[in-house]
């Protein structure tokens, strides 16, 4: 419940706050039920800003017990962190939305960083029971969250230098790629990037002897097949090729080196942080019930408890989180006219997730396969009968982490009667 204060000759009052953040200084305000301002300062992004709005938080009737509620454009930061320390609701407003309440007030599109907190203070005095605060999740699943969403990151940052390295090797050196054609991500591999850390030019690669390129391969770490993969990338460097002018071509090495040099530090970084996320994700206890579900690995798993976290109270019921994950549709009705899409505003790495997952799931059981099918032969394209899939399947798991039951595939995906008869 919001903290209430009193006032001489007046009853109890309940107060809000709204905090207008930004990089170096945030700006408080705090309205009563009247929609008055009682308080509004200008703290620092320091730990004796921190103590400050503690402070006139508590001149105001904060307590433990009846904490005041914070409305907030950010759910992330250490400002956010200190003010969830007990059991204040601190509400996470999209700064569109907040910008839409801005204008309830006035036309003039004027706008101050002192407005602003007052707004979203009065956003909370209005329309609280519109929004939600944020989840209360354990320090596991906010841990699991951060290592999860990094190695995502990661990984997009890897791919990203992969393309840039591919483009560059197209136009001086073609032979690289053909020799990692075959391979999944090829230029990923830890004996490629060897290999081209010893041969960055093509006229170096065609000088490489085999006993330089079986050397290359054992410190990339492979153990078997060494001779005769050396003898394969040997004969792909031998065979003829267009070149560059020698000093074109060294130049072009060169700057191949900066971007292996970052591409290694990228698949190093990945590699670390797919560790770290799956030694966390496999404590959590939501981590079996989760890799009970067909198609769902530990990575996968993480990067989906991430999202979703482990407040049960976070979600009203499956419809709730189908919504958040973007697999239910939207419907938008206007006299005769109604509409059904799918949605574009959801978490968007959660929705990455689950089409991977639903992707996976395929071949990994029967009845999720079917239900694919069906929907293919009702004539939805591939990525609307995955969404359908996954809408299906991230309801069921919100299901199973609540209830603490493990997936049942007879259950989840039941026989139609004819076939079961």
């Amino acid at each position: 419940m919001p903290a209430q204060t009193s006032n001489e000759g007046e009853g109890e009052l309940t107060v809000y706050c709204g905090i207008d953040w930004a990089e170096g200084h945030h700006a408080v305000a705090l309205v009563d039920d009247a929609g008055t301002v009682v308080a509004k300062c200008r703290i620092g992004d320091d730990a004796d800003g921190y103590e400050q709005l503690l402070g006139l938080l508590a001149e105001h009737g904060d307590t433990p017990e009846a904490p005041i509620p914070v409305c907030i454009e950010t759910g992330r930061g250490l400002l956010v962190a200190v003010l969830r320390q007990g059991k204040r609701p601190v509400f996470a407003v999209n700064p569109l939305a907040a910008s839409r309440y801005r204008e309830r007030h006035g036309v003039s599109r004027k706008k101050s960083d002192p407005g602003d907190a007052k707004v979203l203070a009065n956003i909370l005095r209005t329309d609280m029971h519109e929004h939600r605060p944020l989840p209360d999740d354990t320090d596991l699943a906010k841990a699991v969250a951060v290592l999860a969403r990094a190695q995502q990151d990661a990984v997009w940052s890897r791919q990203q230098l992969t393309n840039q390295l591919r483009s560059l090797l197209r136009e001086f050196y073609p032979a690289a790629l053909e020799a990692v054609a075959g391979w999944q991500n090829g230029l990923c591999r830890p004996e490629a990037r060897a290999i081209l850390a010893a041969a960055p030019t093509p006229g170096k690669a065609g000088r490489m002897t085999h006993k330089q390129l079986c050397a290359a391969l054992k410190r990339a770490g492979r153990k078997r097949g060494i001779e005769a993969e050396a003898d394969r990338w040997r004969d792909v460097f031998k065979a003829p090729h267009a070149r560059h002018p020698e000093l074109v071509e060294d130049a072009l090495g060169r700057q191949m080196l900066g971007l292996l040099r970052q591409l290694d530090a990228a698949c190093r970084t990945v590699d670390d942080l797919t560790e770290a996320s799956e030694e966390a994700f496999r404590q959590h206890p939501s981590a079996e019930v989760m890799l009970s579900f067909p198609g769902m690995g530990i990575q996968l798993g993480a990067r989906v408890l991430a999202e979703i976290g482990d407040d049960p109270a976070r979600f009203a019921d499956t419809r709730a989180v189908k919504a958040y994950s973007g697999a239910a549709p939207i419907t938008r009705a206007s006299g005769k006219q109604l509409y059904v899409g799918r949605r574009r505003i959801k978490n968007n790495r959660l929705h990455d997730a689950g089409y991977l997952w639903a992707f996976s799931a395929l071949t990994a059981s029967g009845g999720a396969n079917a239900h694919y099918r069906r929907r293919r032969e009702r004539g939805d394209w591939h990525s609307q009968a995955l969404r359908h899939l996954f809408n299906r399947m991230i309801g069921q798991l919100w299901h199973c982490i609540t209830t603490r039951t493990m997936f049942d595939e007879r259950q989840a995906f039941p026989l139609p009667l004819a076939v079961a008869a």
